[in-house]
């Protein structure tokens, strides 16, 4: 019996020294202003060695190489760093509904939902961001970076409609 009690014992203090027994407020799928991340801090990042990837910054400028009759030619850093960890600044853009488990990642604050608003108003330098947990919805004018899987190609979601170029499956926002 004691053998089984130090077994748990030893991987219970392995969790909590790789910080995910630690209670964070973001654990009931909303993100408080002030905590730093959707999912953990750095400081308890650094202990899971899944996390261990270095994210290349991706800029919105760095996105595409131009236009054509086809659409938008994606940049050969964006097509480099497909299925890569990527790390890019912006704005969330105000939802559809206040619990949200995707939003758009935009270049400049946009004040009113881009869904709700004219194509020509809709910005051609977006991000879809998937999460893993439901959040709350930030303020449209705070800046925000989003760590991630970086995802490109046309994709079509089946519970939306919505029709994405590029995507980053999040790691981190912050």
């Amino acid at each position: 019996m004691s053998k089984t009690i130090k077994r748990v014992s030893g991987i219970l203090c392995a969790m909590l020294l790789a910080g995910l027994l630690l209670p964070w407020e973001g654990q009931t799928g909303t993100l408080p202003h002030e905590e730093p991340s959707l999912f953990y801090s750095r400081a308890q990042a650094a202990w899971l060695p899944w996390f261990g990837e270095e994210a290349t910054r991706l800029e919105f400028d760095e996105m595409y190489s131009g236009a054509s009759a086809y659409g938008l030619e994606l940049s050969s850093k964006l097509k480099s760093l497909e299925g890569k960890k990527v790390q890019m600044n912006g704005f969330m853009a105000p939802p559809l509904k206040p619990t949200l488990s995707f939003f758009v990642l935009t270049k400049v604050p946009m004040s009113i939902c881009p869904f709700c608003s004219t194509d020509a108003d809709w910005p051609n330098d977006i991000v879809l961001v998937k999460l893993s947990e439901p959040v709350t919805a930030l303020p449209f004018d705070r800046p925000i970076t989003v760590t991630g899987r970086l995802e490109i190609g046309s994709q079509v979601d089946p519970e939306t409609g919505f029709v994405s170029l590029v995507r980053i499956i999040a790691d981190s926002v912050e």
